[in-house]
């Protein structure tokens, strides 16, 4: 904070070198080396992440296992080798009742498909999950996905990881910024670790958990998906996990189609946005308990997979059938439309699953459909751009979604189709529709939440360009009787004026509680203002200074107009306060609705 002492050269200059140190301290970034702190403990945050990632993806094995066949074993058996026939209708339904008993007398916060539950304690809850989230949240996805749920495994993974990395930093002195960067440590780490998508884990990060773009959260992020990629080869995992060496020739006919494979798959996101929740606002009406809501959820799951057994389950067989081409018109419109019922029913009954995954076959399943109609390519390359296309409009994060179709095949050569499908799809959706999937949950718990991030104008905006110049006055030699008379007549235009000395050095400001606090202290009517101010300290403002800094004086101080003096000869040359501030606002929606053309314009 800047002070000057009345009539005191020496503080002035010494407010003044204060003034010019906070000046070169400017700098693009505001992150100080505490970041390599954060980034270490982000490493054992990504070692948990890893571990729990995998471990998930083994107890998705087992609960298969145990649901299917009656074997308590690790093998990668197929659910749609099952002996048990039409009976295996009634699997999904045991699954969800015990998942409707885990949230009944666990923890609500397993249901759902786990990224609205994180973005709700970034935003709202300190970045504070509940240990028996990070325990109960990937049982039940396990036992979900393992009983046929249509569901991925990258929601539950995020939400796991993620109570990893707040649990973490919880037993730790850290801030509120602090704990949600390793909260979304570890969801990247989870997500890196069961597709093998750093990048996109970080892009995820910054596109949809962490709500800023500073080096202070990028960098630990970063750290901890980096680890987890390293970390899931000593696991043995397989990377990528979609091998795809398809492409196709760039040309105008080309970007024609990838358009419309963004517009189609765009339309796709909303119709499934809007299937989730009206799915949900139908279970909302039923006149039972929200625990028996997933077991009407299963029954309509078992009933789908006596229809497409392939709809059941995470579904990556299909994935990867559809991307070496292997997949016909009418089997891809099956799986479509049936995996988009048990999905939209299933998430929407409040049991326990990711949407990443289902988005990516029904993406597919569409590209499938239309491969035949679209100009030629490698087989399996609409169904790419279509998976991630839908994938990144109904998540609305476009760019996550194309580096995750670039990390999961291995395939570069196909980033510029991706980039603009994504980018198409990403547009469409928000033009459509107000809220994603991930977003509407959280809206619809009362909180509105903005996904644009920009620079602070505060931060770019100085003193002087927002400031008062011409500045109303009193002088030191003016009394307490005369101040108390003058702050009391009505054609006083406002309620504080700073007090000047005959070179216009500011002395202090005046308003009602000073002089009221002078009379109880017993001061004479005729004391003058410079001597009730003698030795007094002033906060004050210069006119380089920026507004961020400013508006945390203003609030430490706890006042709400300012004088600002001139760093050389201490002067008043302006004044400020918070309506001053609020001018940078109004330059901003200028900004946005005033339209104007310089060339051309008479």
């Amino acid at each position: 904070m800047s002070v000057i002492s009345t009539k005191s050269s020496t503080s002035a200059k010494t407010s003044a070198k204060i003034g010019d140190k906070a000046s070169h301290l400017l700098s693009d970034f505001t992150t100080d080396p505490r970041v390599v702190v954060i980034s270490a403990i982000a490493v054992f945050v990504s070692a948990a992440g890893v571990l729990a990632g995998a471990g998930l993806l083994q107890l998705i094995k087992l609960a298969t296992n145990i649901a299917y066949f009656g074997q308590f074993s690790f093998a990668d058996l197929k659910l749609q080798d099952s002996p048990l026939g039409f009976w295996t209708v009634l699997v999904p339904v045991a699954g969800s009742l015990i998942i409707g008993l885990m949230a009944r007398f666990g923890s609500e916060k397993i249901r759902g498909h786990g990224i609205p539950e994180a973005i709700e304690a970034i935003l709202l809850g300190r970045s504070r999950l509940d240990p028996k989230v990070a325990i109960l949240k990937p049982l039940s996805s396990a036992v979900s996905i393992g009983t046929g749920g249509p569901f991925g495994a990258e929601g539950p993974i995020i939400m796991t990881g993620g109570a990893i990395g707040s649990l973490i930093a919880q037993m730790l002195p850290v801030t509120d910024n602090e704990r949600k960067t390793l909260l979304v440590a570890g969801a990247a780490a989870g997500m890196t670790t069961v597709f093998g998508t750093p990048i996109a884990a970080i892009m995820l990060a910054v596109e949809l958990l962490l709500f800023e773009w500073t080096p202070r959260s990028f960098i630990p992020v970063t750290v901890a998906a980096v680890v987890a990629a390293v970390g899931r080869t000593f696991l043995h995992m397989p990377a990528p996990l979609f091998p795809f060496t398809g492409g196709v020739d760039i040309s105008v006919l080309q970007l024609g189609a990838w358009i419309l494979i963004g517009i189609l798959s765009g339309l796709l996101s909303g119709v499934l946005t809007q299937l989730v929740y009206g799915c949900e606002d139908i279970f909302l009406k039923l006149p039972i308990h929200w625990m028996w809501w997933p077991l009407i959820g299963g029954l309509v799951v078992g009933l789908g997979g006596l229809i497409e057994p392939q709809a059941l389950g995470v579904g990556y067989d299909n994935l990867a059938s559809m991307l070496n081409g292997e997949v016909v018109l009418k089997a891809a419109l099956l799986l479509l439309v049936v995996k988009a019922v048990i999905w939209s029913v299933a998430l929407g009954s409040g049991t326990s699953g990711g949407v990443l995954a289902p988005l990516l076959i029904m993406g597919g399943a569409m590209g499938t459909a239309l491969s035949g109609y679209l100009p030629a390519a490698s087989p399996g390359f609409w169904a790419l751009l279509a998976m991630a296309a839908t994938m990144g409009g109904t998540m609305r994060s476009p760019l996550t979604a194309t580096f995750f179709a670039v990390e999961l095949t291995g395939n570069t050569h196909v980033l510029l189709p991706l980039i603009a499908a994504c980018g198409t799809a990403h547009g469409v959706t928000v033009l459509l529709m107000r809220r994603s999937i991930l977003t509407e949950k959280v809206a619809r718990r009362g909180h509105h939440l903005v996904r644009e991030y920009r620079v602070d104008p505060f931060a770019l905006t100085r003193v002087r360009d927002v400031m008062t110049k011409a500045v109303e006055t009193v002088s030191d030699s003016m009394t307490l009787h005369g101040a108390a008379a003058f702050l009391t007549n009505p054609k006083t235009g406002h309620p504080s004026f700073p007090v000047v000395d005959a070179n216009r050095h500011v002395l202090g400001v005046i308003d009602p509680p000073s002089v009221l606090r002078w009379r109880r202290a017993g001061k004479h009517r005729t004391a003058t203002l410079g001597q009730l101010l003698t030795g007094s300290k002033i906060t004050v403002a210069y006119p380089d200074e920026y507004l961020d800094r400013l508006a945390d004086r203003l609030m430490q101080v706890n006042v709400s107009h300012l004088p600002v003096i001139s760093r050389e000869d201490q002067r008043l040359v302006g004044y400020i306060g918070w309506k001053d501030l609020m001018r940078v606002r109004a330059r901003l929606q200028a900004e946005e609705t005033q339209k104007t053309a310089f060339f051309g314009a008479r």
